[in-house]
């Protein structure tokens, strides 16, 4: 463990007071366990079972002060892990209760099981108990608070990615449709999720249809629902195409209406794609730094919001360092006495968060001078792997953008550019 880690681990320590009364609570979808203990690890109380709701968080709460008065304790603090997302409702309804509230790892909750009886038994009371010692012992997280604003960017951005699935899938079955029924439609338009291909799979799906028909026909048809239409050419070829497809000409019927449904699917997924993109622009315009930090080339709104969603408001950080450890791509390292392994990614963090440092990073490498003269200079001339040279410029951003929301400062390339010969 590095000087700096073991600092910040002793400052939670210290935070622990002998007044503090410490509860490791296991969340569930139903159940919730709480246990106690005092700053030395001692088991304060029996251990409670509370409903996920208002009646069980008042138990938990009346628990918690009979415990303080019973051992003459002045404050509480409550761990939980920060799995799934039943523990949300629960740590807002403390913190509103003026409890502290922290997080523990979930895979530190795991390796340290055995540490109170040796066994590898598991069960919710003991599960609550190593919460409880794992706070105790500095291993914990403070919940950062999250304005409105940055939690509409989380969830419009989680909405996002399940649509996007939903798109994905959509279009995978689309594809797999044309391969049976009219392959050679690939020949006239190579993405058959372009407007073309669409547009013809909406009028005439079947290589039955479109062998009777002629090429002014098609192109009428094209310009019911396009207003750039592909031109006689193509429509020609279609026709042609069509006259000696090798697609199936079995159960034609329950193919296209396969297909309709196929057609629904897609167009809600875009009409959901569009409200929620449109919904996520709305809210950056709020964020006074948003702004700033879209002047920069390269970075689209869709990733701005990504990250900000994950992370919160990125002027609560104290350097770019400390948003790459909660997107887990700080590095670990594995080494003993004279062996050092390898150092990896850690991604012991949010990986929706990672997902965009990433892509943002990607466009700003191929759209953004800057970067692009970096990433040039790290592979060129320091002979990095090109991976290597995009994780040391996924902290240059992230720095960059810590930079300028604390500082309420605008992207200025120059300062980039002078650093261009040390990139890091």
């Amino acid at each position: 463990m590095n000087f700096k880690m073991q600092d910040k681990q002793n400052q939670l320590i210290e935070r622990i007071s002998d007044t503090h009364l410490i509860v490791g609570v296991d969340i569930a979808q139903q159940l919730h366990v709480a246990r106690a203990v005092n700053f030395r690890g001692i088991v304060v109380g029996d251990p409670i079972t509370f409903e996920n709701n208002e009646e069980g968080f008042f138990k938990l709460l009346n628990w918690i002060q009979d415990l303080k008065g019973l051992k003459k304790l002045d404050a509480a603090i409550v761990g939980m892990e920060p799995t799934g997302h039943y523990w949300i409702n629960l740590s807002k309804w403390l913190f509103n209760q003026k409890i502290e509230v922290v997080t523990v790892n979930p895979h530190l909750v795991k390796r340290n099981k055995e540490n109170r009886d040796n066994t590898q038994s598991k069960s919710d009371k003991k599960d609550a108990l190593v919460i409880a010692d794992m706070v105790k012992n500095g291993y914990y997280s403070f919940i950062r608070p999250s304005s409105e604003s940055f939690e509409k960017l989380r969830v419009l951005m989680s909405n996002r990615d399940v649509i996007v699935k939903r798109l994905v899938m959509s279009l995978n079955q689309i594809n797999r449709w044309v391969d049976i029924v009219f392959p050679e439609l690939r020949q006239v338009f190579n993405d058959v999720s372009c407007k073309g291909a669409i547009a013809t799979l909406r009028l005439f799906p079947t290589p039955d249809e479109i062998s009777s028909m002629e090429s002014l026909d098609v192109q009428r048809g094209w310009k019911l629902l396009m207003k750039r239409q592909p031109g006689p050419k193509k429509a020609q070829l279609l026709i042609n195409l069509a006259k000696t497809s090798i697609g199936t000409g079995q159960a034609l019927d329950a193919y296209k209406f396969h297909l309709e449904q196929l057609l629904e699917e897609y167009d809600l997924a875009i009409k959901q794609l569009e409200r929620v993109e449109q919904q996520v622009k709305e809210v950056l315009n709020k964020i006074p730094f948003a702004k700033k930090l879209l002047m920069i080339k390269g970075i689209s709104e869709i990733s701005l919001a990504g990250i900000l969603g994950e992370s919160g408001d990125l002027s609560g950080f104290s350097h770019g360092n400390s948003l790459l450890r909660h997107a887990g791509l700080h590095l670990a390292e594995a080494s003993s006495g004279k062996w050092k392994g390898q150092i990896v990614i850690s991604k012991r963090g949010r990986s929706r968060l990672r997902r965009f440092l990433y892509l943002a990073t990607m466009s700003l490498v191929m759209n953004n001078p800057e970067f692009k003269a970096m990433h040039s200079h790290n592979v060129k001339v320091k002979k990095l792997k090109k991976m290597k040279s995009i994780m040391k410029l996924i902290g240059k951003l992230a720095r960059i953008f810590v930079g300028i929301a604390r500082r309420n400062e605008s992207y200025c390339p120059n300062k980039i550019i002078e650093l261009i010969p040390v990139a890091a």
